[in-house]
């Protein structure tokens, strides 16, 4: 079989065309976002948030509106709880996020288990990147849009949020409505990542992209190009894969993202784990004193 024949047997079937749309607009959507959370160590608010829209999203379903009004609401009252906790007890932000994102979750997981409906929500938990409809693809496609226009127009204001949330302040912009800001596209870009990785791998498609992009660069604005190509790429090869080594596909597109950054953090020109051995190396040599020349 020729490489081309490779490539388009799976394009031959709709669910996989479908598939593959939704993959790569949930990596570009992910990619984007996660060069912000990386760069202001939210890594950890990303996936509380991630796992505290699910109950939201079971509620939207039952009361018949969007999921993405569900998992907005959800997402602003978890980290409202989380900022909550922290100022009124003695336990600190990593142990009030905690608290919170796993007791939503848990609520989730209850209200899946109970919920009477057609529709199998264990989906959301796990994904269900090959059972994506048209209607599901509709929807991952105008969200990911939304997010990643809005990331793109006031992508200065959130850089200098992320940098220097003292500056931005006195520029006359405010830390606390672009911070929510980013927490609410957050929570609108894990509605996207959940019918293709599922809520549980939503943090890894938040998180792998950026992290990668920052090894391979110290300029944010190349940052913005590197996560959304690497994670795309990934994306497109973890689904080929899946589908020819009969694999779940979410978990192998986070797995191909995994080994992007295996890789990157082993070789990358800079920054990477051998080249700064190497960089070492080389500059010890260049210290040691010259042997004598009697000793030779």
């Amino acid at each position: 079989m020729s490489v081309w024949e490779l490539l388009a047997e799976p394009m031959s079937y709709d669910f996989m065309l479908r598939a593959l749309a939704a993959t790569v607009v949930t990596a570009v959507t992910c990619a984007v976002l996660s060069c912000w959370l990386v760069l202001i160590g939210w890594s950890l608010m990303g996936d509380a948030v991630a796992h505290a829209v699910l109950p939201g999203v079971v509620l939207a379903y039952l009361l018949g509106v969007p999921f993405a009004l569900g998992a907005v609401v959800f997402g602003i009252l978890a980290v409202a709880l989380i900022g909550g906790l922290r100022e009124t007890s003695l336990v600190k932000e990593d142990a009030a996020i905690g608290i919170v994102f796993t007791t939503l979750f848990a609520l989730g997981l209850v209200l899946v288990s109970v919920v009477p409906s057609q529709t199998d929500l264990n989906h959301i938990v796990f994904g269900n990147l090959l059972g994506i409809s048209p209607a599901d693809l509709a929807q991952i496609v105008l969200l990911g849009a939304l997010v990643v226009i809005a990331l793109v127009l006031k992508r200065r204001d959130f850089t200098l949020y992320a940098f220097d949330p003292t500056h931005a302040h006195a520029l006359g912009l405010s830390p606390r409505l672009l911070g929510a800001a980013l927490l609410g596209l957050l929570a609108l870009t894990a509605v996207v990542a959940l019918q293709t990785v599922g809520v549980i791998l939503v943090v890894a498609m938040l998180i792998i992209p950026g992290a990668t992009a920052r090894m391979l660069t110290d300029r944010f604005s190349r940052m913005l190009f590197i996560a959304p190509a690497v994670s795309t790429g990934c994306a497109v090869f973890g689904l080929y894969t899946s589908y020819y080594l009969d694999t779940a596909s979410g978990p192998m597109v986070v797995l191909a993202q995994g080994a992007a950054f295996t890789l990157t953090y082993l070789v990358a020109p800079r920054h990477g784990l051998l080249t700064r051995l190497r960089r070492n190396r080389r500059r010890r040599y260049a210290r040691e004193p010259a042997e004598p020349a009697s000793h030779r």
